[in-house]
């Protein structure tokens, strides 16, 4: 039924796929390691899609995401751990002010003006940043 050669054509198969497929992940990696990544300072912009997220256990929150391109953010913060920086941003509101303007905007895309930023430290945070001071920048 079988040949005896199968096992040889099996393991050169294998081995030619591995070489083939080995270029096209380092050039992903190269090309993702390449692209210079902003840094995000006090002041700075940060525009993008916002989500509204769902608090814990039916909490009523009001919590929302922001996802933007990677951008560093300032020390002692670095990169969060990550090789790029984050991407997910959650804006957290202080006041019923600040959360109703966001509920209006949820899915549109928008720009805000970044005061603080830091790393996501709890465990339960679903965003890889936290925006705890910021401004929403009216569009033309």
């Amino acid at each position: 039924m079988t040949k005896r050669r199968f096992g040889k054509r099996l393991a050169l198969g294998a081995i030619l796929a591995v070489m083939l497929a080995t270029p096209a992940v380092t050039a992903q990696e190269a090309g993702a390691a390449s692209k210079p990544v902003k840094l995000i300072t006090p002041g700075g912009i940060l525009s993008g899609e916002l989500y509204a997220l769902r608090g814990k256990a039916g909490e009523r929150v009001a919590t929302y995401q922001l996802t933007t391109e990677p951008r560093r953010l300032p020390p002692p913060n670095g990169l969060c751990n990550l090789e790029t920086g984050p991407e997910t941003f959650q804006i957290v509101t202080n006041n019923d002010v600040q959360a109703a303007q966001l509920k209006s905007l949820i899915g549109k895309e928008i720009s805000i003006r970044v005061d603080e930023v830091a790393c996501a430290q709890d465990a339960g945070q679903v965003s890889e940043a936290v925006v705890t001071k910021w401004s929403v920048l009216t569009h033309p």
